[in-house]
């Protein structure tokens, strides 16, 4: 019933060679949104939904009895970055490529997609299929959100999946609790009153401010935060001056902190605030803090995984499914996790014999054999979900 038919194997990995060759950046999916459209109008009973994106895909497959609306999520964008691993359907856009796997996903969804297209009388509910744009932005769920997702899908749980090249093909990662990190990106501006170097009393320094501020802020995970919740607090970039005899009027820093407790991410932005506003007070400078990505935790709670294992057994083996560490990265599917239960699942896609890479690496590459199982576990996962 989860099978995918060797008809249906050619099919998604023709896909996926073409998409993995012809990558497009976040928000510029335009080509692979209509050859997904394309793709999906070849599968009985799959109805493309109006959502008003320029690009990106939500579609539905209904199910011929009654029950709840399961959704399945994957992203499509790929990044700037130049591919070096070679092989017959190596990237043909220059400095453009797929080193997260998202045409992985795509591919996977389109197997699980055939799938429940041919199984719609089993199906105790109907499908929604999610083809996110703009991950790699993690702007891209929001925005769907907003255009409309919820409301024309009706999507009571969710699905997603991303591809890790550090486990081996054919396994399925089912990890219970925090998965990957919640992120904040933000700018720090600090500011003074600008003047001639030889006269400072005159002046009021920003980068005098500004270098308090770094050290105090370093305090937070050191002094603040419990050692054994992981977090990672950077100040990546100061921005202030122009030549050496001149005190500036302003200094800019951009941060960011990463960490896989809600909690600790709350704490952690509250003593940086109140740092950044009492060091500001005490140097006689005017501040302002600007958010520019606020990204929650993945995490998958334990009545989601007991369904996703459940879902996952009836495809693979139980030694098939593994758990593994979870990562600082972060992930916008986070944003769909707030509205509605859901679950991320990771499946291995490292090739034996061979020194597989991390994502977004120049040499990043995946084993397509493990689009076939993702294929057919999130098919499971549908139908499992509709029956749980």
């Amino acid at each position: 019933m989860y099978r995918i038919t060797s008809e249906e194997e050619k099919r998604i990995l023709d896909f996926f060679y073409n998409m993995h060759q012809y990558p497009e950046i976040s928000n510029q999916e335009f080509n692979t949104t209509k050859n997904i459209k394309e793709f999906l109008n070849g599968i009985d009973g799959v109805e493309i939904l109006p959502l008003e994106v320029e690009t990106g895909v939500l579609a539905i497959i209904r199910g011929e009895n009654k029950g709840p609306t399961i959704g399945l999520r994957c992203d499509i964008d790929a990044i700037n970055q130049t591919e070096r691993y070679k092989c017959e359907y190596s990237s043909k856009n220059e400095g453009v490529m797929h080193a997260c796997g998202h045409d992985f996903h795509t591919a996977s969804l389109l197997g699980a997609a055939l799938i429940l297209g041919r199984n719609k009388s089993k199906m105790n509910g109907n499908a929604v299929l999610l083809f996110q744009k703009a991950e790699e932005t993690t702007t891209g769920a929001e925005e769907m959100i907003e255009a409309g997702l919820f409301e024309l899908s009706k999507a009571e749980m969710f699905f997603g999946l991303h591809n890790w090249p550090l486990v081996p093909a054919g396994k399925v990662i089912c990890k219970k609790g925090a998965l990957m990190s919640a992120k904040t990106n933000f700018e720090i501006e600090v500011i003074g009153r600008g003047g001639h170097g030889s006269m400072p009393h005159l002046n009021i320094d920003p980068i005098v401010c500004a270098s308090a501020i770094v050290m105090s802020l370093q305090t937070v995970l050191s002094r603040n935060i419990d050692p054994f919740s992981p977090m990672v607090f950077s100040i990546n970039s100061i921005n202030g001056g122009s030549v050496d005899n001149l005190v500036v009027d302003n200094t800019k820093m951009t941060a960011t902190i990463r960490s896989l407790s809600s909690e600790s991410m709350l704490r952690a932005k509250e003593r940086m605030e109140k740092i950044v506003r009492d060091t500001c007070s005490a140097y006689e400078c005017e501040y302002k803090i600007t958010y520019k990505e606020d990204i929650p935790l993945t995490f998958n709670s334990d009545k989601m995984y007991d369904l996703a294992v459940k879902a996952a057994e009836k495809v693979v083996s139980k030694s098939d499914i593994v758990d593994v560490q979870a990562t600082m990265a972060s992930e916008d599917f986070a944003k769909i996790m707030q509205r509605v239960p859901s679950f991320m699942y990771w499946f291995g896609s490292g090739k034996e014999n061979e020194e597989n890479k991390a994502l977004h690496d120049q040499y990043y590459h995946a084993d397509e054999s493990g689009i076939k199982v993702a294929a057919e576990v999130l098919a499971s996962a549908v139908i499992t979900a509709q029956s749980f």
